[in-house]
């Protein structure tokens, strides 16, 4: 007997479509004054609205069009949309887990498409 749950799915999101998604469950919950805000759900609340920055539909525009360069995937892709980093050293933590290491010019690209959004 296994007490895990079976996973239906996974997708990636950025904090700020997150935002969105928990605002809907925050409206809910208020709407019905027999529920309340469990602890766990609060603070991912105040999470998201801390760590927010662009909308929903800018972070994922920023996180599909980082896709489409050669060097970033799809988690690597919404990393850079929640942290949007301003120069070529925070841009790096971001890739310093990966098993290659990107030249200027290759941080300098990920860095206009960042700027076009920022």
């Amino acid at each position: 007997m296994t007490i895990f749950k079976e996973k239906l799915g996974e997708e990636h999101l950025t904090v700020s479509e997150v935002k969105e998604l928990l605002q809907d469950v925050e409206a809910e919950r208020a709407a019905d004054e027999e529920r309340e805000l469990r602890y766990e759900l609060t603070r991912a609340i105040q999470h998201v609205n801390t760590f927010a920055v662009l909308s929903g539909e800018d972070a994922h525009g920023l996180a599909t069009e980082l896709q489409e360069l050669e060097k970033v995937n799809e988690a690597t892709a919404y990393k850079i949309a929640d942290l949007l980093p301003r120069d070529r050293d925070e841009l790096r933590s971001v890739f310093a887990q990966e098993r290659y290491a990107l030249d200027g010019d290759e941080l300098d690209e990920i860095l206009n498409v960042v700027a076009k959004y920022a």
